[in-house]
């Protein structure tokens, strides 16, 4: 049992590492805000001599004025579920795959967690060049294989194909998250299960999933935190072109057409609060798998 002292000396040994924690996170924030209320154009060279000008609310008014707001909220949230979707639904099935008992399974684990050690910058770079390039990509050599006509697949289905790039890169996270999920299930619920004549498809619904249930959540939770700030797949591959521009990068854009660090920050802020509403919804959900 731990003492006063010990619990004492606890206290003492981590508040250096809570003081930065909390400074790494607070001092960005306040800078986020304070900038957010002025206009501050550092690339301009008349600004450095004039310094910050006050301007209120005028940022948020403008941010939010503008027509490719709303639009670039709908495509991330879309972009959002669409990889949420595909992660989850492909994670299962090859964490069910994954734990079936093969040759070269150890090999095959690692080939298939492999590409979320990739870089998003250099994975994009390899979808863009490799696979959906409508000339020389491997999809243009197929379909010219099969006789059909190449598709231009970051113009003609842009939105579709980040999500499926972004999904490539999460799907090894989810596979891992749910395949640990899936080894920790009672074999002998599934052995009863089959002996008193279920299908598998009913297994499946009423022993597994419910199973994967704190799995899924945790999964969703943790992409959707980093999902939000989806850029540099974009930047890489349509450069927020063709009805791909979520809020991060339209914060990006505003930054470098006006050159106003204030503006991206009234940009950050509504991105912020975006971030915070959809995770306020997922905690419950969270919270009421947890409970169950």
């Amino acid at each position: 049992m731990a003492t006063k002292a010990s619990r004492s000396a606890a206290r003492t040994m981590m508040t250096p590492a809570v003081i930065l924690l909390l400074g790494w996170m607070l001092v960005p924030l306040i800078m986020t805000l304070w900038f957010s209320f002025t206009k501050y154009l550092p690339l301009r060279g008349d600004s450095i001599q004039r310094g910050l000008e006050w301007v209120g609310f005028a940022n948020y008014s403008r941010f939010l004025s503008s027509s490719a707001f709303w639009p670039s909220v709908q495509t991330t949230l879309i972009m959002v579920g669409g990889v949420l979707l595909i992660t989850v639904v492909l994670g299962v099935l090859l964490a069910m795959l994954l734990d079936q008992p093969m040759w070269g399974q150890g090999v095959v684990r690692i080939l298939i967690i492999a590409p979320f050690f990739v870089m998003p910058t250099v994975s994009a770079l390899v979808w863009k060049n490799m696979m959906m390039d409508p000339v020389n990509g491997i999809f243009a050599h197929l379909w010219r294989f099969f006789g059909a006509e190449p598709v231009a697949w970051l113009q003609d289905a842009s939105l579709s194909s980040v999500v499926t790039i972004v999904s490539w890169q999460w799907l090894p996270f989810a596979t891992l998250i749910l395949l640990t999920a899936i080894q920790s299930l009672d074999s002998e619920q599934l052995e009863a299960a089959e002996m008193d004549g279920a299908l598998v498809i009913k297994r499946f619904w009423f022993i597994v999933l419910p199973h994967l249930a704190r799995a899924i959540t945790i999964v969703i939770l943790i992409q959707t935190i980093f999902l939000l700030s989806i850029f540099a797949e974009i930047f890489v591959t349509t450069g927020g072109a063709f009805g791909t521009r979520t809020l991060t990068y339209l914060i990006f854009q505003r930054v470098i057409d006006s050159q106003n660090i204030g503006l991206g920050s009234a940009g950050g802020v509504y991105a912020i609060i975006l971030a915070n509403i959809v995770a306020i919804f997922l905690m419950r959900i969270v919270g009421k798998n947890l409970d169950a």
